[in-house]
């Protein structure tokens, strides 16, 4: 067995280990299959297998920008001569079946396609984006959601999604922050894993097994300014630190493709970073999948200006450990002759060539390429009210109740003539969010249907747009002012279209549109109870009558039964329980703002002159609302906050409990999190950093012992020379219910003895 065999080849038994994925799809008859192939392929057929092109014969995504080819003949005829290696967006089963029959027998060597999508928050059944459900601060149910997302896409003739998204995002312009799970490494990583779990399941050859794609490698999120697609300058501890984590944490859960981010970092795009993709991706962190690059992103490389040509920029990002090319087609242009000509090693080609055919193998392609291509399963797995069902739950769990003065819950059975105000009231043009084009459209529960719905008289409620988006309505205004004051109560549902979020959506300012800000103020003068129902994919700088509102709630796109799990929280039929993952700023100029930051060498203190202080002259340098926040409709309180031990010794732990008690009037859950702070160390540590959560239902009256374990590898941090160390001394441990506040203690790490 040759070096760069054995490598992956045990790479990938060793990830497999790992994840407790199975490993008889690595059996020696296969891998002496792939040997084979390998042999006997042309170069041109091995360049193939790297290329992935847009799915010409079920098209659903529209290729932006255009690129490639575009229609089903002249891909059919690419497929039959081995030229292409994986499909992507498209969904249906009939198409699938046409293209893979291509593959399989009508090209030289059969390799079966590989069929890919962005299926991010759903296919059909769409649940709340990801940064929603992030707010539910629960592995097991985005787990769940996953699953339900692989079971489906699946049905409909996929083999991978382009998710989950494990970018560490701090700066709320950036639209992609809707992707993912928000400012925090340790709730990014554990949801990411969360994720990759759920679509993959137990077994990858499993007919409903979605091979997960944990992307953008790396610090996409980091991007200046928020500026999609922008540059990344960022240190390597702060890279290590923030960035790697997530990824870490996602290969770990069995993850076996990747993919570059479009930015570059330091100066060199990472489509073309060796040091990157391969150094570090690979050799350091022990990826041994394959990695694709984003749409077009090779090509891209000259636009950056770190390409010569095009051909530059195949050489350059197949020798960086792209392996397969997505859209632009450069691969299958330019690789035979820059291997021709020893400008690219064969060695090189056969490495990323054997690193998508295990990738395959191990899926049980080459046994059943007719798998995920049932149209049994098309019919029968796809919308159904299962799905529905978990829609809803999600939707209700990733609600956060950002302030309530009492006015919420509303009783279903009342009295009370509720005037339901604002673009989102009957919209359902945007209610599944950004990357979602598989759902179909006007089948998702808008707002008022929803409260309708749960309300034991419907004519009590009265609707009125007041104003569009973005613009004002003739009489509006003055429409809503009147609906207010026969009401005795509001509803204003404000907020972000959902094309105001996601790629290509960065933002300069992150609040709601002036036509509607302008009617939130009117209706605000009406002097009525007001709820505000924010729709949005980002956190929000938000002001005068949305900011003081009786009650606001963040409840970003919800999906397909938004407008149920939206009446479940207004009517208390559940109780909110969401904590935000991202930092509501004051003002947009904050931003990037997260809870982590540095305390600086002049920071502000509480009751303290802020004069030369680390502050803005305009606004307080804090959170409107703090990343961990989120209310509910009972009261909880902590007390009696106890640690095993003051000392730590280098090889032990220390356990850290405090009592929840439910001290209102309604079963409820709270998410209780542990942070801490390194006081003294080698390197500025953060103000406060989240190492455990615990989610906790308590019936009224009742209370529960929280447990949390802390150890060493809890205090560590990425030090000189890029290692992770942790340093002997003193740290602040918080237990509380958002990153500030909570019950406050201290434990004290001690070197190893001698």
């Amino acid at each position: 067995m040759d070096l760069d065999r054995r490598t992956v080849l045990s790479g990938l038994i060793a990830s497999a280990i790992a994840s407790g994925l199975p490993l008889r799809a690595l059996a020696a008859e296969e891998v002496a299959r792939v040997d084979d192939l390998i042999r006997r392929m042309t170069i041109e057929e091995k360049a193939g297998q790297m290329t992935c092109l847009a799915d010409s014969f079920r098209p659903f995504n529209p290729p932006n920008p255009a690129a490639g080819i575009q229609d089903e003949k002249r891909l059919a005829e690419e497929i039959r001569k081995g030229r292409v290696g994986c499909l992507f967006n498209g969904i249906g089963v009939a198409g699938a079946r046409k293209a893979q029959e291509i593959a399989v027998r009508q090209s030289r060597l059969g390799i079966p396609l590989l069929l890919a999508g962005d299926v991010i928050h759903g296919l059909k059944t769409i649940f709340p984006v990801p940064l929603g459900e992030a707010s539910s601060f629960d592995p097991v149910l985005c787990q769940r959601t996953a699953r339900a997302m692989a079971v489906e896409a699946t049905a409909a003739g996929l083999h991978l999604t382009f998710a989950p998204m494990a970018d560490v995002a701090r700066d709320q312009r950036w639209g992609r922050v809707v992707e993912g799970a928000g400012e925090d490494v340790t709730l990014t990583a554990l949801l990411t894993a969360a994720r990759v779990r759920g679509f993959q399941g137990r077994d990858l050859r499993r007919d409903d097994s979605l091979l997960a794609c944990p992307k953008h490698f790396t610090a996409y999120g980091a991007v200046a300014g928020g500026l999609e697609y922008g540059s990344v300058d960022i240190s390597e501890e702060t890279l290590r630190e923030t960035h790697l984590p997530p990824f870490t944490a996602g290969f770990g859960a069995g993850a076996l493709t990747t993919m570059a981010a479009f930015s570059e970092i330091n100066g060199v795009p990472a489509t073309a970073d060796r040091t990157l993709l391969t150094d570090m991706l690979r050799d350091e962190m022990g990826f041994h999948g394959f990695v694709f690059s984003d749409y077009t992103a090779d090509e891209e490389l000259v636009a950056h200006g770190y390409a010569e040509d095009d051909r530059d920029a195949a050489r350059l990002a197949v020798l960086a450990g792209v392996d397969m090319s997505m859209q632009s087609g450069l691969y299958i242009r330019y690789l035979p002759d820059l291997v021709k000509t020893g400008a690219v090693p064969m060695a090189t080609i056969d490495v990323a060539v054997r690193r998508i055919l295990y990738v395959k193998m191990a899926m049980g392609l080459f046994d059943n390429p007719w798998r995920s291509l049932d149209e049994a399963a098309e019919k029968s797995r796809i919308a159904t009210p299962a799905h529905r069902a978990l829609a809803r739950e999600a939707g209700a769990r990733s609600v956060v109740l950002l302030q309530n003065d009492g006015v919420l819950p509303l009783d279903p059975a009342g009295k009370q003539k509720i005037a339901l105000i604002g673009p989102f009231t009957e919209d359902k043009a945007n209610l599944y969010g950004p990357w979602a084009f598989y759902g179909d459209p006007g089948q998702g529960v808008d707002v008022a249907t929803g409260l309708r719905g749960a309300m034991n008289d419907p004519d009590r409620l009265t609707i009125v747009a007041g104003c569009a988006i973005h613009q004002p309505i003739d009489g509006g205004i003055d429409a809503a002012v009147k609906a207010a004051r026969a009401a005795d109560v509001v509803i204003l549902a404000l907020g972000e279209s959902q094309d105001m979020s996601g790629e290509a959506q960065s933002r300069t300012v992150i609040e709601i549109p002036a036509a509607q800000q302008a009617l939130a103020d009117a209706v605000a003068a009406v002097k009525k109870p007001t709820v505000v129902l924010l729709r949005h994919g980002r956190a929000l700088a938000l002001h005068d009558g949305v900011a003081n509102a009786n009650a606001v709630l963040a409840t970003w796109f919800l999906g397909s039964e938004a407008g149920n799990a939206i009446a479940d929280i207004v009517f208390g039929k559940v109780d909110p329980s969401g904590k935000l993952p991202v930092s509501f700023p004051w003002e947009s100029g904050q931003e990037p703002f997260f809870y982590d930051r540095k305390s600086t060498g002049r920071p502000t203190v509480p009751n303290g002159s802020t004069e030369y202080k680390a502050r803005y002259a305009t606004t307080d340098n804090s959170a409107r609302y703090p990343f961990g926040h989120g209310l509910s409709y009972t009261r909880f309180v902590l007390d009696n906050l106890k640690l095993s031990d003051s000392a730590m010794r280098w090889d032990q732990s220390v356990t850290v409990t405090a009592r929840l008690k439910n001290i209102g009037k309604r079963r409820g859950s709270e998410i209780v999190q542990l942070y801490i702070h390194d006081r003294v160390a080698s390197r500025t540590r953060p103000i406060r950093e989240l190492k455990k959560m615990e989610r906790v239902t308590l019936e009224p009256g009742e209370s529960r012992t929280v447990r949390f374990t802390l150890a060493r590898d809890d205090l560590r941090f990425v030090g000189q020379g890029n290692r992770w160390i942790a340093e002997p001394g003193v740290f602040d441990i918080w237990v509380g219910q958002s990153s500030q506040g909570g019950l406050h203690g201290r434990v004290t790490l001690y070197a190893p003895e001698r």
